[in-house]
């Protein structure tokens, strides 16, 4: 019966999710047509992401190991066990910013438009796309665009979920540009939300996330590039399994 319920709520969401994407379909449609709309965009992506999420009673909760100064660019990495981190991460970051997802995502009802002007699309396991996502998003960080990247590179199909290993490509890309590194842990919304929700359901409640504080590449060379990877991966995993957070509800 529990289950039954979860996946009510799940249809629930996903009803939600595209209602309110439909409301803001005219102006999205409208700025994707403008050379400079991007921007204007993810405004909307941030009042999609709430508006969404919240009217089935899903909130997402940060807490900062200290503030971050928001005018500066960054790459943003997080461990990814749920839709709703996309979500989590446009209410998250203040000023202008793109993810990095895969290549399927261009033919989504919601994510469609967002994937052809906004974000960056990458084939998964194929070498050459990688690479030309990873020219994208240096072009995007140096034009001052924040880079949202999940580096394990997928939802894996464990469940609980794990962390799985990270990939290179963000960490070298910091490295040569001297973008910062802020890393996020979280480790509950995969209760509230496992995946796309289809096979276990999910239910209100707030997701919780951990923003690390920058770590600072300016000094690390291209043979740093392993250990800033393994030093961000042991970050994000010793807050996963370590204490619970809490703090300032968006």
């Amino acid at each position: 019966m529990k289950l039954l319920f979860r996946k009510a709520h799940s249809y629930l969401y996903i009803a939600s999710a595209l209602i309110f994407y439909l409301l803001l379909w005219p102006f999205n449609y409208y700025f994707f047509n403008k050379p400079n709309g991007a921007r204007a965009m993810n405004k909307l992506r941030r009042v999609w992401a709430f508006a969404g999420s919240a009217f089935v009673g899903i909130f997402y909760r940060f807490t900062f190991e200290e503030p971050i100064d928001w005018s500066k660019t960054y790459i943003i990495c997080a461990n990814h066990t749920s839709n709703l981190d996309v979500s989590a991460f446009s209410l998250l970051v203040k000023g202008d910013y793109c993810f990095i997802g895969k290549e399927e995502l261009k033919e989504g009802i919601v994510t469609g438009l967002y994937m052809k002007k906004v974000d960056i699309a990458v084939k998964r396991d194929n070498l050459v796309s990688a690479l030309k996502a990873m020219k994208q998003s240096a072009k995007k960080l140096q034009s001052g665009i924040n880079v949202v990247i999940f580096p394990e590179g997928k939802i894996g199909e464990e469940y609980p979920p794990i962390l799985h290993e990270f990939k290179n490509g963000p960490f070298n890309i910091a490295i040569d540009l001297k973008i910062p590194i802020i890393p996020v842990s979280t480790s509950n919304t995969w209760k509230i939300l496992w995946d796309d929700g289809l096979k276990y359901g999910s239910r209100p409640g707030i997701c919780d996330f951990y923003v690390h504080k920058p770590i600072d590449t300016s000094h690390l060379t291209e043979y740093d590039a392993n250990d800033l990877r393994d030093e961000i991966y042991r970050i994000i995993n010793q807050k996963i399994y370590g204490e619970t957070i809490a703090e300032e509800i968006v």
